[in-house]
């Protein structure tokens, strides 16, 4: 389960990237509006399954709250929420 929250935290991040850095520019420099629909879609999709990983993972490994806390507000952070990805990488990487 790690390796698949692992993976959803980093598009989850990437399509934040692209949401406020390509989506939101075209939509209000091009008046292309359908662009952030678009985008906007897929970010939310992916943060709900960050965030019901993010609690299955806590579940399942008994992460302490403190943790959970910190993945969840730094998702929120465009950029610094590659954090989360790079962190995870790291604890499947200990555990072989």
């Amino acid at each position: 389960m790690l390796r698949i929250f692992q993976q959803i935290a980093l598009w989850e991040a990437i399509s934040t990237v692209v949401l406020f850095f390509l989506a939101m520019p075209l939509k209000y420099l091009a008046d292309v509006p359908e662009a952030v629909k678009v985008a906007g879609s897929i970010h939310g999709f992916l943060v709900v399954l960050f965030v019901i990983l993010l609690i299955m993972c806590w579940n399942e490994y008994k992460w302490p709250i403190k943790r959970v806390l910190t993945y969840f507000v730094v998702s929120l952070i465009p950029i610094v929420s590659f954090w989360v990805e790079r962190d995870l990488k790291k604890q499947i990487a200990s555990k072989k």
